[in-house]
């Protein structure tokens, strides 16, 4: 019952935080004059991106490069992508589809969600074909490159979003509601104290799953695959339900998909510099579905130009298909 109150609580904390983080990276947006592309895909995903990114490095430093470190580290660097691909395009493409109840298509700019979902494809796929390198010299290579191409997708998101209009429908910053002008420290006050409630929030949230997972006897990297990731996600999963629900879909889209392009080019840089890398068949397994998720809605865009919500609920179908595999191999 502890748990399972600590849980609630926490789910609590985190939406709340989220809807404080998602008001104040919008008047963040306005303030620098950055259109949706670069405050989805850039400023909210890097944000929202914190709890899950803090995972594998307190897995490495605590638990050091040994098995149980690098399984946990691995496997949370590897859920992250995977949760965001399956789970993630599903409850937002579920969200669109409930609440305009028609599969019509997103309202978003296809040039910035297709230009995340291809980075992500590519970089991802090379973070992956790093676990196959011969020597760790080589791995380190393909580290460096990920981040060189994390910083190209920066550079190129920004370029593109620089001079993004007014935003129309602004809600008042909650922390300075009796202005329409509030004043950049204020945003940023706000933006800070609501990252700080998601990360203390998908903390207590891990915290409470944890021992409720253990006690099921589930593995450790599959904890660390599946548990966790779901409760470090929740951030993103928030913002996008919350912007899918305004109308604001580009920003709702390219907080998933920018998450996407950073926690498959930045985070695994770590994890092959500070572990062997190498993967097992399930994480192999993990990997290409959520290339495979991320590959149908890229494909909508790049022949219709267009995302519809049913696409999206495919990744469901990736998510369920690698719950039976975990299943699978628990009873084997």
């Amino acid at each position: 019952m502890k748990d399972i109150g600590l849980l609630i609580v926490s789910l609590g904390i985190i939406l709340i935080g989220a809807e404080a983080f998602t008001n104040g990276i919008e008047w963040l947006g306005q303030r620098l004059k950055l259109g949706a592309g670069a405050v989805g895909s850039i400023l909210a995903a890097v944000g929202t991106a914190l709890p899950e990114t803090m995972v594998p490095i307190m897995a490495f430093l605590n638990g050091g490069v040994g098995t149980e470190g690098s399984d946990i580290g691995i496997g949370a660097i590897l859920g992250a992508p995977f949760m965001l691909a399956t789970l993630a395009f599903f409850i937002t493409g579920l969200t669109a589809l409930l609440l305009r109840r028609k599969n019509l298509p997103l309202l978003l700019d296809a040039k910035i969600v297709q230009r995340d979902l291809g980075f992500f494809l590519i970089v991802y796929t090379l973070a992956i074909l790093a676990s196959f390198l011969p020597n760790q010299l080589l791995k380190n290579s393909a580290a460096l490159a990920l981040l060189f191409a994390y910083g190209i997708y920066v550079i190129q998101t920004l370029r593109a979003s620089k001079g993004g209009h007014k935003q129309e429908n602004l809600a008042p910053l909650y922390m300075a509601r009796r202005t329409n002008n509030p004043t950049t420290a204020m945003i940023i006050v706000q933006i800070v104290v609501a990252l700080i409630a998601i990360v203390l929030g998908a903390h207590g949230f891990v915290n409470a799953v944890q021992p409720i997972a253990e006690s099921l006897g589930i593995p450790v990297f599959v904890l660390s695959l599946i548990i966790t990731p779901i409760a470090t996600e929740l951030p993103e999963k928030f913002n996008s339900v919350l912007w899918i629900r305004r109308g604001k879909d580009t920003l709702a889209m390219g907080n998933l998909t920018g998450a996407m392009v950073f926690q498959s080019s930045v985070i695994p840089a770590l994890g092959i510099a500070l572990t062997p890398w190498i993967l097992d068949s399930l994480a192999l397994w993990s990997a290409l579905l959520a290339l495979g998720a991320a590959l149908i809605p890229y494909l909508s865009l790049r022949r219709n130009g267009v995302i519809f919500p049913t696409s999206l609920l495919i990744g469901g179908a990736f998510y369920l298909l690698f719950i039976l595999t975990v299943f699978r191999f628990s009873i084997q």
